[in-house]
């Protein structure tokens, strides 16, 4: 029995000591990343091709997504405030929803799954074919030249696909709760824009966004850059992306949103 107990807190020191390990290679990895920036941002074109790739690659999933999350907030929204009377405070209910947490999370894990497992597929995919290490060679800074520009295009592309998200879902909304239910319009629009404060709302959003885009940017290249060079490596690394960053921005809203309401 004993032996049983000695090897299950053997293993869990091990994984422990593992998962700190990793922790700290991934983070001299991101301080090597933001050292290396200069290439990519003195050639900014270089940025501008990933966030075409991490951003506008990505708007149909959220644009679509953002809609229908909207209309399921006015549907549900609206029957709960039917019951108390206050139909007429469903934007209110719509756009805090979005902005404070919807926008920001929904849009933070669409795009852990949308673009951070394809910038950990490429980077893993351009180590087993090594053409990371011909970069090498050539006397070219891979992180400089293929991790830098996918990081930045990764922490400027969130922000805006979160914002983007949460106005397709306040159209939701409306087009739900005015145009099919029948609430009133001046309504839904006028208590939307005196209940939504840019400072308190608006900019914490902002802020959420900008957080889960360097979370799961910096997850998404340190994950492709360290997958071993073979089909399988490369397939679990992108599969840890996925996990690691929906995991992670679930994490960070919580710790976000009690500091920002303590704040408050």
């Amino acid at each position: 029995m004993s032996a049983v107990v000695n090897e299950f807190f053997e293993n869990l020191g091990g994984r422990a000591t593992g998962a700190i390990h990793r922790l700290g290679f991934a983070s001299r990895f991101l301080l090597l990343t933001l050292r290396n920036s200069g290439m990519c941002l003195r050639r900014f074109s270089l940025v501008t091709r990933e966030i075409y790739f991490t951003g506008a690659l990505s708007l149909i999933i959220i644009l679509v997504s953002g809609l229908f999350v909207g209309m399921v907030l006015g549907l549900q929204g609206y029957d709960t405030l039917e019951r108390y009377g206050s139909s007429s405070a469903l934007g209110v209910l719509v756009a805090l929803s979005l902005v404070r947490e919807l926008g920001p999370v929904v849009a933070g894990l669409l795009f852990a799954s949308r673009a951070g497992s394809a910038i950990t597929a490429e980077i893993g995919l351009m180590k087993a074919t090594e053409q990371l290490a011909a970069m090498e060679m050539m006397a070219v800074d891979p992180i400089g030249r293929v991790i830098a520009p996918r990081f930045w295009a990764g922490v400027i592309s969130m922000p805006l696909l979160a914002a983007m998200f949460s106005a397709m879902g306040v159209f939701g909304g409306y087009l739900v709760g005015v145009r099919l239910i029948g609430v009133d319009e001046g309504s839904f629009w006028s208590q939307m824009q005196a209940a939504v404060d840019f400072r308190e709302d608006i900019l914490n959003g902002v802020i959420k966004s900008l957080v889960f885009g360097i979370a799961v940017s910096w997850i998404a290249v340190f994950e492709g850059y360290d997958a071993p060079p073979t089909a399988e490596g490369v397939s679990g690394a992108t599969t840890r992306t996925v996990v690691t960053s929906s995991l992670s921005i679930l994490a960070l809203d919580f710790m976000l949103t009690a500091f920002m309401f303590r704040g408050a």
